[in-house]
């Protein structure tokens, strides 16, 4: 594991004790609501359909592993480097009787058997932690069992260009769609290196993996606002969202 891997673990780490602190809250949202949105459940439900084992990479809290199951996988194995972030994701599906189980590994690199998974799920925040897209890809195929479906739902790679201002939408001066990477301001990964990737690097890495672009789509709304922080930025005119379908 790199240098910067390991500082992100253990900041991740750190973060993750929100999902331990919020366990009534989340569990209440678990039981209440789906964590997916709109059109990713609608880009989901024939991926789903035939109730498919999902393996979802860097899983978090585990909120979109219960409505995955929700929404027809037969079982999510979910994976993320942070102990502390599985044991509360599993702590929430056991209380709520979900078929998700969770394994403790940094990606690319699943401790899982080639070919296991109908899906492989993941997003939210995900590939902003890998330094090797096309490693991360390879992996991600590998673990597809032929017919198998990659669904991505993630943030634009030029969301992170966007100003937080309410008037106008702006570029910060100190990112650029073509950096490699920047140290991160926000929660959770407040220090931590965030690695970035063009839409065409993301897409280009999949298919040198070998699998098929079924869909690629980009939204306005972002998946998560800090804070619930509003900005002039995700009022429909720039893209703040992507969602990308391949198979295998």
């Amino acid at each position: 594991m790199d240098s910067s891997t390991r500082r992100n673990r253990a900041i991740w780490e750190a973060a993750a004790r929100k999902y331990v602190d919020e366990h009534d809250e989340l569990l209440e949202e678990a039981r209440t609501g789906s964590s997916l949105f709109p059109a990713e459940a609608a880009l989901l439900e024939p991926l789903l359909r035939d109730g498919p084992l999902v393996v979802h990479l860097q899983s978090g809290h585990g909120l979109d592993d219960i409505a995955l199951v929700r929404a027809g996988a037969r079982r999510v194995v979910g994976v993320d480097y942070s102990a502390t972030t599985n044991g509360a994701a599993q702590r929430r599906a056991d209380a709520l009787g979900f078929a998700c189980t969770y394994v403790v590994a940094a990606l690319p690199g699943a401790p899982l058997a080639d070919g296991c998974a109908g899906l492989v799920y993941t997003g939210k925040g995900a590939l902003i932690w890998q330094p090797d897209i096309a490693a991360w890809a390879r992996d991600a195929a590998r673990l597809l069992r032929p017919g198998g479906h990659l669904f991505v739902y993630e943030e634009h790679p030029a969301h992170p260009l966007w100003t937080w201002d309410l008037d106008e939408p702006r570029i910060r001066a100190d990112r650029g769609y073509f950096d490699r990477s920047y140290l991160s301001d926000t929660f959770p990964g407040v220090g931590a290196t965030v690695w970035l990737w063009t839409l065409g690097e993301i897409v280009t890495a999949v298919v040198e993996a070998g699998l098929t672009v079924r869909h690629l789509s980009e939204y306005a709304e972002p998946f998560w606002r800090a804070g619930g922080l509003d900005a002039a930025a995700f009022r429909g005119r720039l893209p703040n969202a992507f969602a990308l379908v391949c198979s295998r």
